[in-house]
């Protein structure tokens, strides 16, 4: 069987996700969806959406089941849950774990925190 890329396991993901742009984003959080961010924490220490929830991609899984003894409150596989990372692959492929742990809408910000920044949308410093 013939390996594949990590960018070609991203582009899979995104063809099975929603995908949203910033403003896209910025409107589902004022409706109340959780913006979880999944970059490291040296990443974070950078600058971050405001109200976002963070968990890194290496710990997601933990953090989001339920049944852990490491699940974060506030992950709810009922919720409305969007994942960002930097520039959209580590969000996209954590999006597809969520679903394969229950999470039935879910999405990411296509593009990342870089997109973010770049529709000059606001950030919290630490």
């Amino acid at each position: 069987m013939p390996h594949k890329t990590a960018s070609q396991l991203v582009a899979e993901a995104k063809a099975q996700i929603e995908n949203l742009n910033p403003d896209q984003v910025q409107a589902e959080l004022a409706n109340g969806a959780l913006l979880v961010d999944v970059r490291d924490a040296g990443e974070r220490a950078q600058g971050a959406i405001p109200g976002s929830l963070h968990a890194t991609r290496g710990m997601l899984e933990f953090y989001a089941d339920p049944a852990s003894p490491m699940h974060k409150p506030g992950l709810d596989p009922n919720r409305r849950v969007i994942l960002h990372c930097a520039s959209g692959g580590r969000s996209a492929l954590a999006a597809m774990t969520l679903k394969q742990l229950g999470y039935g809408n879910v999405a990411h910000l296509d593009g990342g925190f870089k997109a973010w920044l770049a529709a000059g949308k606001p950030i919290a410093k630490p």
